[in-house]
């Protein structure tokens, strides 16, 4: 009979001797605890016995609910931490090697002059959504590739759902779920294989991006990386180098082709798969229909135009500024010049048909300036600069070369400035001697007595020179650098009479600079060609005065023009250097000046090179070609002597060269006795009067003397010889004094 204090196994029906074994060790476990509630582990073992029901082990349930609780738990906190180690390790965003692009060029208005291709060979223009981007490209691309771009942050679970159904429904991948950023993403890190972990990567770079960039920035990130076949990666890229344009206005079949070629750009290559981008176009175009997107006539008549099968080249314009440019703004991905696109590529045409109609070898040079600002509006340094006998690579609007006749307008402003001219005066153009020198016209010729004006138009060198003689070749060379024009003179070799003749060196650039100084009326304005918001303004520099440049633009004008070229429309004058090496044409409107050079880069002479007939008719091409009638010269200045020789005072009728100025007996040589050369003179008024009455005396000389102050006539000298004149105004003043014979004196005094 059994023992009922001591139930055997049998007393528990269902339960497995290993349950009971455990009970007995979870029993003896707990025997040797500490007493809990007032009662030992044997009443507390009596108690679990009591009340556990046969099937019912309700302690050991729960023990396990927590068991796999906490094993869940110690699982997801594991897997957080393996996630964000996993995120860590990825390191931060390669946004700055995504952001480098192709250092480009623009013009004053922002179009592309040139590109350079990056260091790897690639081209990757520089994007903007809003401004360089045509909106019906836009609109097909984010109803094919990202309907949700502005509302979703990275990931679109909408498409991923979508893109998994038509997985398991058609088996096979119908449209990705990726959205634009993780396709950002993967153009950023580069993974060849299409895994599970790759689009977990895109996603979590996705989610990356969206958190440091905004929706605009990486939209125009994604429009310049997107590949497009080749080194072409971006849609500025693809446009020009597939249609020839920019993207800012694409037809609907060009806008397909852009989205369907990023899917699979080297099997889509138009230049050696156009059939199948083709295929995939027209499949982005039954997209759009089935989408509502466009109607089923635009998507035919997109589908009827076929699609280009070979590339074009990327533009080079201005490659020589273009060069400079980037030469000197090296770590900046966007330069702007002043240079106008339209007008640089209407040149540089100009300049290769001219140079290949002159003949092999022949180079022109080309640049226009606006006067007002002094801005570079175009420049063209050679014919074609890929070609080698033209020495297409030298800009010739920067070399130094000989400027024949095309300083005489400069010599005649500071005769006018001096007053002791005037553009009706006569003047001989005979044989004369200045010690050994002995100029001679340019047909060997000579003219006899001519008006100025006629001198100057006809760029008679003998009246040139004698002018030159009177006026100082030094001081001509000193007021030239002083308006930028920087003169180049042979080794340890002063100013001398030759300079007017082209006896001397100078750029086009610089020749140009100060022709728009005339055209100022007077003062020249530093060139600019580089845009840049830290330029310093350029403060005008001082050239000849207002009448004086004046009259000299007004006589310009005039200049009997190169055959079938309108009179009267441009101010300009021609130059050829001595053995026929540099032929030269510069010329103005009120608008702008446009300097032309025609020669051989290597200086050799070239026989029957002259710059009437060779650069002066580029130079009305040029003119022609800016697309705007020539603007008038402005009006006369205040002080202009607008009179014919009769009426001009009697020594300004005609010009006498100082060696016939020479006395006999006991004529005394004119002179001015007050004020003194380079005094100073306090002309203070008083009672409320600027400036008082200043005297001026002279000596010698024959009656009647007429006086001018600062080239404008003040008066005539009666038999006392002297004169009250009002000052002009505070600074410099230019007084001379010229007798019945022509013979002048000047001084110049400075009135404070």
């Amino acid at each position: 009979m059994s023992n009922p204090a001591q139930p055997s196994t049998s007393s528990y029906p269902g339960k497995s001797a290993k349950r009971v074994f455990a009970s007995r060790v979870s029993t003896s476990v707990a025997a040797a605890d500490e007493v809990v509630d007032g009662r030992d582990a044997g009443e507390r073992s009596d108690a679990v016995l009591q009340t556990t029901r046969p099937g019912h082990d309700g302690g050991g349930k729960w023990r396990t609910v927590r068991l796999i609780a906490a094993a869940c738990a110690i699982v997801a906190v594991a897997f957080s931490v393996a996630a964000g180690c996993w995120v860590v390790s990825l390191g931060p965003l390669p946004l700055q090697q995504a952001r480098q692009v192709s250092q480009t060029v623009v013009d004053r208005n922002g179009k592309l002059l040139r590109a350079y291709a990056m260091a790897d060979g690639r081209w990757r223009l520089p994007v903007d959504a809003k401004t360089n981007v045509d909106p019906t490209y836009l609109k097909l691309l984010f109803a094919y590739e990202d309907k949700r771009f502005y509302s979703h942050d990275g990931v679109d679970p909408l498409a991923l759902a979508r893109a998994a159904t038509q997985l398991v429904t058609r088996g096979h991948i119908v449209s990705g779920g990726s959205t634009i950023t993780m396709q950002l993403a993967r153009l950023m890190e580069p993974r060849h294989a299409r895994s599970l972990s790759a689009k977990l990567h895109q996603m979590v770079r996705a989610v990356e991006i969206e958190r440091q960039l905004t929706k605009d920035q990486i939209l125009n990130l994604y429009l310049a990386l997107a590949p497009y076949g080749g080194n072409l990666e971006g849609i500025r890229s693809a446009s020009i180098a597939y249609f020839g344009k920019e993207p800012k206005r694409l037809s609907l079949a060009e806008s397909a082709l852009l989205v369907a070629l990023p899917q699979s750009p080297e099997n889509r290559r138009l230049d050696r798969h156009p059939d199948a981008a083709r295929v995939a176009r027209d499949r982005v175009l039954d997209r759009m229909v089935e989408d509502g997107t466009i109607s089923s006539e635009d998507a035919a008549s997109a589908k009827a135009v076929p699609v280009p099968r070979m590339r074009k080249s990327i533009p080079i314009l201005a490659p020589h500024s273009a060069d400079r440019a980037v030469s000197t703004f090296k770590d900046i991905p966007v330069i702007s010049l002043t240079l106008d696109s339209n007008l640089q590529k209407n040149l540089e045409a100009l300049a290769h048909d001219r140079a290949v109609s002159l003949g092999p070898n022949i180079s022109v040079g080309i640049i226009a300036v606006d006067n007002e600002s002094g801005d570079v509006l175009a420049r063209v340094g050679s014919p074609d600069y890929f070609d080698d006998k033209r020495a297409g690579q030298v800009d010739m609007t920067r070399a130094v070369r000989s400027p024949g006749s095309t300083l005489k307008p400069f010599i005649y402003g500071l005769a006018f400035e001096d007053g002791f001219v005037h553009p009706e005066s006569l003047i001989d153009d005979r044989p004369i001697r200045f010690g050994d020198y002995a100029p001679r016209d340019f047909d060997m010729t000579f003219q006899g007595t001519v008006p100025v004006r006629k001198a100057l138009q006809l760029s008679l060198n003998v009246p040139a020179v004698a002018l030159l003689d009177r006026v100082g070749a030094s001081r001509l060379s000193s007021r030239l650098k002083q308006a930028g024009g920087n003169l180049v003179l042979p080794k340890e070799e002063v100013p001398g009479l030759a300079m007017g003749l082209g006896g001397v060196g100078v750029t086009l650039q610089d020749l140009v600079q100060l022709y728009a100084g005339i055209a100022r009326l007077g003062t020249t304005r530093p060139l600019r060609e580089f845009i840049d918001a830290s330029d310093a303004p350029r403060d005008p520099l001082r050239l000849m005065d207002r009448v004086a440049a004046w009259q000299v633009g007004n006589i310009l004008m005039g200049t009997p023009p190169p055959e079938n070229a309108p009179q009267h429309r441009i101010a300009f004058k021609t130059g050829t250097s001595y053995g026929y090496r540099d032929a030269w044409s510069v010329g103005f409107d009120g608008r702008m000046t446009i300097g032309v050079w025609v020669g051989r880069p290597d200086g050799a002479p070239v026989p029957g090179l002259v710059g009437r007939t060779a650069a002066a008719p580029i130079l009305f091409d040029s003119f022609a070609r800016t697309g705007k009638l020539p603007a008038p010269l402005p009006r006369p200045p205040k002080g202009v002597l607008i009179a014919s020789n009769a009426r001009l005072p009697l020594p300004l009728r005609r010009y006498w060269p100082l060696g016939e100025l020479v006395r006999t007996g006991s004529d005394q040589a004119l002179h001015i006795q007050f004020p003194l050369n380079g005094s100073r003179i306090d002309a203070s008024g008083s009672e409320g009067a600027q400036f008082s009455a200043m005297p001026v005396k002279v000596t010698g000389g024959v009656l009647p003397m007429t006086m001018m102050v600062n080239g404008v006539t003040a008066g005539e000298i009666g038999s006392r010889r002297q004169r009250l004149i009002d000052p002009p105004g505070p600074g410099f003043v230019h007084l001379t004094v010229i007798d019945a014979t022509g013979a002048a004196d000047t001084v110049v005094v400075r009135i404070q």
